[in-house]
């Protein structure tokens, strides 16, 4: 207990009890400025997994893991974006890249999966998925962006993966997935892409390419660009490829123990402070791949895996 008595070092009754009231008032407002960050981390993560949900270790036969990392300190979301489903036209994924990070890239990436998520089951190809998401992209930037609409643009890439193993895919300006073999590593670049949703209008023409096959025990890995673009303190990029056939070489060959691997390293090299969101997903094919069947994409399952944010 503090006893004050005429003066507490050089401070009359009058000035302490002011302290002691400061001091409290201080405390007091430190304590609730943490409860009311707490509470918007909860409101944030929330938001996160409402929109980029945690996807089922496996989907249509394929094994799955994905992570993100923001740019911004502290924070769950950015504006990077993936989704899997299982649908009667194959496994079908989305990667993609909102112009900008963090909370303000939020609503885009919310515009874009929602539309996916529909689009995956109903349409026929990939180039009908594309167009939907086209539409809903524009309609979305018309009506929360109207100043800047013609700034605003996302990278993507579709990728469809069939009964057989074979693959198919349209991109967008984003990165090329590379193919894990073992310990080979093969960056799948069959065609120049398109430009980013948003940027100019699709052709009338759209013409899936074909990525080759995924045979059982293979993975594949799809990523955005901050990932290949981080850097370390002397400015060197980091060297995705070389990464991936160690972690290969390393860890047993699952894509949850890739994905911790992959995370490492990119913490290591960028310091724990990357400029730029980073989103990872991998796709294994376990040889259990049926036929699809619309809907199942998320009950095929009793096991779901938390999506990583780091």
């Amino acid at each position: 207990m503090i006893r004050f008595k005429g003066r507490v070092r050089g401070l009359g009754l009058p000035g302490a009890v002011l302290l002691a009231v400061g001091t409290g008032v201080i405390l007091c407002a430190r304590r609730t400025l943490m409860r009311e960050l707490r509470q918007l981390r909860r409101v944030a993560a929330a938001a996160q997994n409402a929109v980029l949900r945690p996807l089922p270790s496996c989907i249509g036969g394929l094994a799955v893991a994905a992570a993100q990392l923001s740019a911004e300190r502290g924070a769950a979301i950015g504006g990077d974006l993936y989704e899997v489903v299982a649908t009667e036209h194959g496994v079908r994924a989305v990667m993609g890249d909102v112009r900008g990070h963090g909370i303000g890239a939020f609503g885009t990436v919310a515009a874009v999966l929602g539309c996916f998520r529909e689009a995956a089951y109903d349409e026929a190809d990939l180039g009908g998925v594309l167009r939907r998401l086209e539409r809903a992209l524009d309609r979305h930037l018309r009506q929360e962006h109207p100043a800047s609409v013609a700034e605003e643009f996302v990278t993507l890439l579709l990728v469809e993966i069939r009964a057989d193993g074979e693959m198919a895919a349209l991109n967008c300006g984003h990165p090329w997935p590379y193919r894990l073999s073992g310990t080979r590593v093969e960056q799948l670049a069959p065609a120049d892409p398109y430009p980013p949703l948003g940027v100019f209008p699709l052709p009338d023409v759209l013409s899936t390419v074909g990525l080759g096959h995924l045979p059982p025990g293979d993975a594949l890995f799809l990523y955005t660009d901050g990932a290949q673009d981080a850097r370390d303190a002397r400015g060197r990029f980091f060297p995705l490829p070389f990464v991936l056939a160690s972690v290969a070489r390393e860890e047993p060959f699952a894509p949850r123990a890739i994905l911790r691997g992959v995370q490492s390293a990119l913490v290591d090299h960028s310091q724990g402070t990357p400029t730029d969101d980073i989103a990872l997903l991998v796709l294994r094919n376990d040889g259990r791949m049926p036929p699809g069947a619309r809907g199942t994409a998320r009950t095929t399952t009793t096991h779901p895996q938390p999506t990583t944010h780091l």
